[in-house]
């Protein structure tokens, strides 16, 4: 059985070089299966699961879903997005965003779009956490649970969000809450 294991994860080796993909998608994985099949039979059945694992464990790329190709493909820009420890952090982010969400649109990257709104909805409900917390000052409980409303209004109308955000910040209930950030924000 175990000789049996090594030398299907031979084959399967062998196959992938001969195939010699840079990216081993479903449609590769599937070509190596049937490959596999024709070649050797009833030997040769294998599940997709099993040969992806196989090439990705000798070191080939393998990218399953749109979604991981994405993250793989725009990962430096991902990195370090969301930061609301100040109502003008938050600001930030959410610009940071909303630009990466119309480049991404404007590319016809759907996974990537979906991932940034993913990091949104991180975003909103990280402030909603600390908002709860009772160890939370609570004028620090007070802006995240802005700022969560923030994330939530530019997660349901992106393109409206900033002038929202305009006639927000000049609200007398926000100039009331958070005085010394008008400056800031």
């Amino acid at each position: 059985m175990n000789d049996m294991t090594g030398s299907k994860k031979a084959l399967i080796l062998q196959v992938a070089r001969t195939i010699g993909a840079q990216k081993f998608t479903p449609a590769e994985i599937e070509q190596v299966r049937r490959r596999l099949i024709a070649d050797h039979g009833e030997e040769g059945k294998t599940g997709r699961d099993y040969i992806a694992d196989v090439l990705k464990s000798a070191g080939f790329r393998v990218v399953l879903s749109q979604q991981e190709e994405a993250e793989e493909q725009y990962e430096e820009e991902f990195e370090d997005l969301l930061h609301f420890k100040t109502l003008s952090d938050a600001e930030l982010s959410i610009m940071r965003l909303d630009e990466l969400m119309r480049k991404f649109q404007q590319h016809g990257e759907r996974a990537a779009v979906e991932r940034v709104l993913n990091v949104a909805r991180l975003g909103k409900r990280r402030a909603e956490m600390i908002s709860r917390n009772p160890k939370v000052e609570p004028h620090k409980r007070a802006e995240k649970v802005e700022i969560a409303n923030w994330f939530r209004i530019w997660l349901e109308t992106p393109d409206a969000f900033f002038d929202w955000l305009d006639v927000r910040k000049q609200a007398p209930d926000f100039q009331e809450k958070f005085p010394q950030t008008e400056s800031e924000v």
